[in-house]
Parts: C-alpha cells; sequence; structure tokens
C-alpha cells in the first residue's frame, strides 16, 4: 500500500542546530576530504553543510555536488574575495551556529561538541575557536607565522578567531552581518572587532579544531598571487571600513603588523627624500645603502638566517603597497546580498527523495 505524503513537509533545515560553511575556490586538490569532516562532524551534532563556492574553474563544484550538502556559487567571479564567501554561505545557512571552514581544512571530530557545551555554558562568548594544526610546515610563509607565536591563537580569551570557530547566529545577527564582503583578507579579525565592540566575548580552547594544508606554491609566487588577487590589500580595505566606526580602536589596537607597515612606508620615504638631501652625491648614495640595507642586516641577526631575512623584507614591501591599494579601494555596502545561484539544494534532493518513495 502507497503511504500518503504529509501535506506540509517539513523543510530539512527545521531545527537545523550547526551549519558548517565551507568557502571554496578551486579547491579540487582537498575539497573531498574537506566535505567528508564537515559531514562526520555535523553528523554529531545536527545540522547542514553549506559549500559556498567563487567561480572556480576546476571540479570543485562537480565533486561537491556528489555529496548530501547545499552548493551556491557567486553569481559574478569579478567579485572574489575573502570576505565574501563567508558571507555568501550564511545567506544560504539555516543554523543556530555557524561554524567557517576553509576549502584546504578538515575538522576534527568531537570539536563542535565541545565548542557547544562551552558556548552553551557562557552566554556572553560569540564565538568558539580550538587549534589550527598546520600540515604545512616547509613554506616560508607559515614557518614564519609559527615562529610569531600570536596571542590569538592560544587558548583562552583572544581578540579574534583566526583560522574558523564556532559563531553564535543570534550574535552575527546583532553584529549586522558575518563577513564583509569587501574585504580581501582580515575579514575574521573585522567580524571579531564587530562583535566585541557589542560587548561579546571570544574563546579559543585547548582542543584541536581543523587541520590546516595551506598553499604549496613558493613564497615568492604566493606573494605576487596575494597582489593579483588583492588578498594583500585586506588590512587597508579593513582600516577603510573601520574609519569614523566605534570599532576604529579595536583595530587600532589589535592590528601591531600596521605599524611595521607604516613604518615600511616612513622607510620608503626617507630613502625617497636622500635626493633632496644637501650632501654631495657620494654621501647620498651611501647614506642611500646603508638605509636600503639596515632591515635585511637587522632581521638576518634576528632569524639567523638571511633566506628568512629576506622574505621578511620583501613581505613587508608587498603588504605596505597592499595597504595604500585597500585604503583607495571603493567599498560596496556590506550589508548589501550577495547576487548568487544555488547550483544545488541539498534539502531539495532530500524531498525529492521522499516523493519517489512514496509514488
Amino acid at each position: 500500500m502507497n503511504q500518503k505524503l504529509p501535506r506540509k513537509i517539513t523543510p530539512l533545515w527545521h531545527s537545523c542546530r550547526v551549519s558548517v560553511v565551507i568557502k571554496a575556490l578551486n579547491e579540487e586538490k582537498r575539497i573531498r576530504a574537506t566535505i567528508e569532516s564537515a559531514l562526520r562532524a555535523v553528523s554529531a551534532v545536527g545540522g547542514e553543510v553549506i559549500l559556498a563556492d567563487s567561480c572556480s574553474t576546476d571540479r570543485t563544484v562537480e565533486l561537491a555536488c556528489t555529496y548530501p550538502i547545499r552548493v551556491v556559487q557567486l553569481a559574478n567571479p569579478s567579485e572574489r574575495c575573502c570576505g565574501i564567501g563567508p558571507q555568501l554561505g550564511y545567506q544560504h545557512s539555516h543554523g543556530d551556529f555557524i561554524y567557517i571552514l576553509d576549502g584546504d581544512m578538515q575538522m576534527q571530530e568531537g570539536f563542535l561538541e565541545k565548542a557547544l557545551d562551552f558556548l552553551e555554558a557562557h552566554e556572553d562568548v560569540a564565538g568558539v575557536g580550538g587549534r589550527v594544526v598546520e600540515q604545512n610546515t616547509e613554506s616560508l610563509e607559515y614557518m614564519a607565522r609559527g615562529e610569531r607565536d600570536s596571542p590569538h591563537l592560544r587558548p583562552g580569551k583572544v581578540d579574534r578567531l583566526d583560522g574558523g570557530g564556532l559563531y553564535r547566529r543570534s550574535a552575527i545577527e546583532a553584529a549586522g552581518y558575518l563577513s564583509d564582503r569587501n574585504l580581501h583578507s582580515y575579514e575574521e579579525f573585522d567580524l571579531a572587532i564587530r562583535l566585541r565592540a557589542l560587548g561579546w566575548r571570544l574563546w579559543r580552547l585547548p582542543v584541536d579544531a581543523v587541520n590546516h594544508f595551506g598553499h604549496d606554491a613558493p613564497p615568492y609566487r604566493l606573494l605576487m598571487r596575494r597582489w593579483r588577487t588583492r588578498y594583500i590589500c585586506g588590512l587597508g580595505e579593513l582600516v577603510r571600513a573601520a574609519a569614523g566606526k566605534p570599532r576604529l580602536h579595536l583595530a587600532l589596537e589589535g592590528l601591531r603588523e600596521l605599524r611595521l607597515y607604516i613604518a615600511v612606508l616612513g622607510w620608503w620615504t626617507v630613502m625617497a627624500s636622500l635626493v633632496f638631501w644637501p650632501v654631495s652625491a657620494s654621501l647620498r648614495l651611501a647614506f642611500f645603502c646603508i638605509i636600503a640595507t639596515a632591515p635585511m642586516l637587522l632581521m638576518t641577526w634576528r632569524k639567523r638566517s638571511a633566506t628568512k631575512a629576506l622574505y621578511s623584507v620583501v613581505s613587508w614591501c608587498f603588504n605596505a603597497a597592499g595597504l595604500i591599494r585597500g585604503l583607495l579601494r571603493p567599498q560596496r555596502p556590506a550589508r548589501e546580498a550577495i547576487a548568487s545561484r544555488i547550483v544545488k539544494d541539498s534539502a531539495m534532493t532530500h524531498r525529492h527523495a521522499i516523493q519517489g518513495a512514496a509514488n
């Protein structure tokens, strides 16, 4: 005897507890492992997985569509940036809690349970992260990150959740939006200062949350790619977005690298001004050589490596130029809806499966 379908089918996202948003662009190499780790994680707590794709040109979307997840895609490839991916996924999510996952990460089983328990016990905490376990330990970029031992990566109260975290939807709604669509980087710090300006706290647990594989491109090629994609402009874009708002002082306090890049701009200014110094040409040349090489010599002494020192100084110069570029870039309203299309709706697939079984 055929079963009768109820007149009204309850949506799959009804009482959805956690939405894991995977932001991706050309991640076919790792996207299967990323999605599978997210599905395992939500299966323990109840929820959904959403792939927010920024118009990948490889097989990322094709592979993602083989899984029971929602796949959404940016309508306009020219809008690609780090800030638009999380907001795109959030725009299509239904969970009471949102977790942001990069397409080159894999979630650790058990983290979501611990994070949810912590959030339920601490109502003033907006977001919870865990340890980001770096798998790429040979790149100069990731070696430099590890040597910094940044305070926000240590367990306890933090000022940002770089590397992803689990957020309350109610806190995000109070802050206006999850991620600023204008930012080519620093989107997690921007969210953090908007939340903190409202009185929310952020916390990092002493447990592994994700494995991060990162880019395996040579370091200088990575810098060039970040210049082409405007990733390196994110700091300037963030400062421009915060200008004139209550969160500006939190941005200036938390961005130690901003002072470094301003110092680099000052270094350039001093070298450029040498042409106007009232001394002989030979002295100007001598002063230029001393001033130009001083940072390299200092970093070689500090790092005990000329290779690492050279990369540090070149990276400073790229980021200082990116700061100016980002400050000058016009911005769209951050709350504006993102044009997108649904490639695959897991809820629709679920409904079709029910109807097929009933017929």
